[in-house]
């Protein structure tokens, strides 16, 4: 069963970009069907999500190992990106400030502001992250989110030195 997943890496990519769809997907039900607000945090999570899918979707799209190991390092990098937002999301939940300065929630920043100053407000986080909407076995979104990272980092790691450790194929 390793060697099906490792042994092939434009599958493992593929499984991986899948599993970065279905979570984005997720994440969207729970805003338009279940009717959650992200914030700015959450906001900065599906961005990653989205280049991880993207950055594995292309790797595992061409046979050279180069550019699949380039793709693998950019998805790496953008799932640690999503796990360090994540951990400090988490942190804000557990452990919230005493006087929320939220701010403006996401669309009212870019309603209300130019674009270069909504981007950044938005990657520093303006609306109240530290709100819990919705958890699952006592765990919220961000923690779940960070889980979610935290594998695909090791996931996209693994793969990562397989690929450069792995004798290339005689010619």
């Amino acid at each position: 069963m390793i060697d099906w997943y490792f042994g092939a890496p434009r599958r493992a990519y593929g499984l991986i970009c899948l599993a970065c769809v279905l979570m984005l997907a997720f994440g969207l039900y729970l805003q338009h069907v279940v009717g959650l607000e992200p914030c700015p945090m959450c906001i900065v999570q599906r961005y990653a999500l989205v280049l991880v899918a993207l950055f594995t979707g292309l790797a595992g799209a061409f046979r050279g190992r180069a550019l699949q190991v380039g793709g693998g390092l950019l998805a790496l990098l953008s799932a640690l990106g999503g796990a360090y937002t994540a951990a400090s999301q988490s942190w804000l939940q557990w452990y919230p400030p005493e006087v929320v300065s939220c701010g403006r929630d996401l669309y009212g920043m870019i309603e209300t502001f130019p674009l270069k100053r909504a981007l950044p407000m938005i990657f520093r986080g303006g609306g109240d992250c530290s709100k819990i909407d919705w958890s699952l076995f006592g765990l919220t979104l961000a923690n779940w989110s960070f889980i979610a990272f935290t594998v695909l980092s090791v996931l996209l790691l693994v793969l990562l030195l397989v690929l450069l450790l792995r004798r290339r194929p005689a010619r």
